[in-house]
């Protein structure tokens, strides 16, 4: 495979999951890192973290997909730390002009005005309540959050609203809420959902280098379910040849850690994601790349993926057919096929503030 004319070397790189920062599919220009012409080398810093921060105008996203359980959303943060190299949320960085590559897990975007942004939407005569979806782009409990903790400040306003919340995170930082969590759960109105990829340390630091262990994780489940918060399994992504050998495994290992349902999702490589993902895996598995790459192809018509509606979660085909059925068969086994309440939207009240009319009823 060529190499990227904005590769950054590993010794640079370390804890991330891209290789390359190159420019995003809306630039008009190419970049390439060229030597300014001195005959001595210098040594390059290695790529660190920078957080800028953007005030929204609005916060709530509205999304139209027959494939979601949801249809709005919130991100405190854009970009994402953990680095996961599969990760299908990469190509939005592209639309504020920086690479999907290393730029999405080292230039980082906070929203700190995102609680008081929230607020004023939930109280807006026109919203009608449903349940609110966070982390499905990017992690709300990704590292910056233990310093920011815009997540827990719009957790908050969502407590005080009685607003009905599901969660998605790989990070083990949620137990922090666990106080505003549990009394929203006992009322019906949170849930989470924990990714766990693979139950490989070493596959796992490489594949999602800043993710905490999958045995931290793990624990995770185990703390939110004893404190009575409904704790869904997740298995995004489910890699070909690569994480599937596991999939009994980590069903088992996620029932034994107190969840109460899971679900999968096939590995995703939209837009910039395919090359990326192939860089990686010519990196650090190079004896399974055809393997890898042959499976996802067989699921999406010969391409690296495709988007069609109905299909671009789990393919199509025998392949597909066969991950699907060893889900099922060990979803029943340890009992994590059941079906959930659906989460309440009865309890929505603004809270009132200094000033508002009193109801007379």
């Amino acid at each position: 495979m060529e190499p990227s004319s904005r590769s950054v070397p590993e010794d640079r790189r370390r804890g991330r999951g891209a290789s390359s920062r190159e420019s995003g599919r809306f630039e008009r220009l190419s970049y390439a890192d060229e030597s300014d012409g001195w005959d001595r080398e210098e040594d390059l810093p290695p790529v660190r973290t920078e957080v800028t921060e953007e005030r929204p105008r609005s916060l709530i996203n509205y999304v139209a997909s027959p494939d979601l359980p949801f249809d709005r959303t919130i991100n405190p943060y854009r970009g994402c730390e953990h680095g996961c190299i599969y990760c299908f949320a990469r190509p939005s960085h592209a639309y504020l002009g920086l690479s999907p590559g290393l730029d999405f897990e080292t230039r980082l975007v906070a929203r700190p005005e995102a609680p008081e942004v929230l607020a004023r939407e939930l109280r807006a005569p026109r919203y009608r309540v449903a349940p609110l979806a966070i982390g499905t782009n990017t992690d709300p409990y990704q590292p910056i959050e233990r310093d920011r903790g815009i997540m827990r400040a719009c957790l908050e306003v969502l407590r005080d609203f009685r607003h009905p919340v599901a969660i998605v995170t790989k990070g083990t930082l949620v137990e922090r809420d666990i106080d505003l969590l549990a009394p929203m759960a006992a009322q019906g109105l949170a849930r989470v959902g924990i990714s766990v990829t693979t139950l490989d340390r070493d596959l796992s630091r490489r594949m999602e280098p800043r993710v905490p262990s999958p045995q931290r994780r793990l624990a995770t489940i185990r703390r939110l379910h004893e404190a009575g918060i409904p704790v869904r399994l997740m298995i995004s992504p489910v890699v070909p040849a690569l994480t599937d050998p596991e999939l009994e495994h980590i069903l088992e290992a996620g029932a034994e850690a107190g969840a109460d349902a899971a679900s999968w999702i096939m590995l995703r490589l939209p837009l910039e994601v395919a090359p990326l993902w192939r860089r990686w895996l010519e990196e650090h598995y190079p004896d399974r790349a055809t393997r890898v790459m042959a499976r996802l192809r067989e699921m999406h018509g010969g391409q690296d993926y495709s988007a069609r509606w109905h299909h671009r979660m789990r393919g199509v085909g025998p392949y597909a057919e066969i991950i699907a059925r060893r889900f099922a068969r060990a979803a029943r086994q340890f009992g994590l096929n059941g079906t959930r309440p659906p989460l309440r939207c009865d309890l929505f009240r603004p809270p009132p503030r200094a000033g508002d009319q009193l109801s007379l009823f």
